[in-house]
């Protein structure tokens, strides 16, 4: 692809290995583990292809198998991997998902891994003026000071020419503490034209306990999308305030359902759809991946997700998940079937 907006979007950030059981059985009872990938940028990226958009994502990844796992299995999934540099020194990072009655457990092996590389220079590279977004989260400025300066360089020390950038604030306790990631996120999130963050997430971060605490931290002038788990949505933009609430879903597991929310939010508002179709359609993507312990989850088809969108509001509040009449999932489909 070459020329002014030849991509969509461009999702940047580190994609790992990952072993997950193949049910949702804790480790300690040595359950099979499947080797799948997990990055929550690839993850927007794959979500974002499925819905028909032209993506791709710009990382590092390792000279081993798991490194060439994951850009086979993004590029089988439609996200073009041509700006993925492979590293012949650092390795490819890993981590273990964990499924507990009390939620998921995460373990990361990720110190020192290729994408921990990625610097600022990178930020240079002409190809990320070719796209109408970039999507980037508050994961990588944890991996090292490399990446911190990398990510400054793509939103508080924007060049002239790179497209506006979506962000998803994504903190990763596990990777630095609310004390530590406050000021840096914060300032990221200001920078940015569109922010993604949990109500919680903020609440542990900035001490703000409502999503208009969190509008008024960022300043007004950001676009914004505060999710509260089962509750909804809001969304902040153009002097407008707009809620959708969630569909009560029959959660399997919960670990990538912001990133298919933040795919879905993505693609509607590409395709020019209003706020409440946006937050709707980051609903519905969510809700496909909690019915799933992968990160990736088949979604309903193009057909029934516009029955969905076309719900009145009242139909809307009342949607339970799964339903077969409003939200059919085949658990056996190829991901993004009829997408």
């Amino acid at each position: 692809m070459t020329g002014a907006d030849s991509y969509d979007v461009i999702c940047v950030g580190e994609t790992m290995g990952q072993l997950s059981p193949a049910s949702p059985t804790p480790l300690a009872e040595q359950p099979p583990l499947l080797p799948r990938i997990g990055g929550a940028e690839s993850n927007v990226a794959c979500g974002l292809a499925g819905l028909g958009h032209r993506v791709a994502w710009m990382s590092r990844v390792g000279d081993d198998p798991f490194g060439r796992i994951i850009t086979r299995t993004l590029a089988r999934y439609g996200v073009d991997v041509t700006l993925v540099e492979t590293d012949p020194e650092r390795p490819t990072g890993l981590y273990l998902k964990d499924p507990a009655p009390g939620g998921t457990s995460v373990y990361y092996y990720r110190q020192g891994s290729a994408a921990s590389a990625l610097g600022p220079d990178l930020a240079e590279r002409p190809e990320l003026r070719d796209a109408a977004l970039l999507h980037l989260s508050g994961i990588t400025p944890a991996l090292s000071p490399d990446c911190a300066a990398f990510t400054r360089r793509l939103l508080v020390e924007r060049l002239p020419g790179l497209p506006p950038v979506s962000f998803d604030v994504n903190h990763r306790p596990a990777l630095w503490s609310a004390e530590t990631a406050a000021r840096p996120l914060l300032e990221l999130a200001r920078a940015a034209d569109l922010v993604f963050v949990g109500r919680d997430e903020a609440e542990r971060l900035w001490r703000t306990a409502t999503a208009d605490d969190v509008h008024a931290l960022l300043g007004g002038a950001v676009r914004l999308v505060v999710k509260d788990a089962e509750v909804g949505a809001v969304y902040y933009g153009e002097g407008e305030r707009v809620f959708v609430p969630a569909p009560r879903v029959e959660v399997v597991e919960a670990v990538g359902a912001g990133d298919a929310f933040a795919a879905g939010f993505l693609s509607g508002l590409l395709d020019g759809r209003d706020p409440e179709s946006c937050l709707r359609l980051g609903h519905i993507m969510a809700a496909a991946t909690l019915l799933s312990v992968a990160d990736l989850a088949p979604f309903p088809p193009r057909t029934a997700r516009e029955r969905l969108l076309a719900l009145s509001a009242s139909d809307w509040a009342a949607l339970r998940v799964p339903d077969p009449a409003l939200f059919p999932l085949d658990p056996s489909a190829p991901l993004f079937s009829g997408a």
